[in-house]
């Protein structure tokens, strides 16, 4: 898939924006505010769904040599990990995400 026609990055490129989206907007899975962070889920979310045929095979059905469901999981788990890889990272340094499920704040003692 190196070589892929437009239609094929196309799809891949509608794929991974309604994932990121469901994720940024319905299940507000975030570490970062404003349309930025939609983008940046939209790429990796591309990335992970290149990805998915290859790394999870290709099955079921395929849409002008895109197999629509291993990109649709791809694109999942890609996103997924991104935002649980910001947030880990986050609190490794003692900061807090901006929003989204964070736990309650640390408070110094003064």
């Amino acid at each position: 898939m190196l070589g892929m026609n437009f239609f094929s990055f196309l799809l891949l490129a509608v794929i991974s924006g309604g994932v990121a989206s469901l994720y940024h907007y319905v299940l507000r899975m975030r570490f970062l505010e404003g349309i930025e962070a939609l983008f940046g889920k939209v790429l990796i979310g591309w990335l992970g769904a290149w990805l998915g045929s290859p790394v999870l095979g290709h099955w079921l059905w395929s849409y002008r040599n895109v197999y629509v469901v291993p990109a649709i999981l791809g694109a999942i788990a890609a996103i997924h990990l991104d935002v649980l890889a910001w947030k880990g990272m986050a609190r490794i340094v003692g900061a807090e995400p901006t929003t989204g499920q964070a736990g309650p704040t640390k408070r110094a003692a003064a």
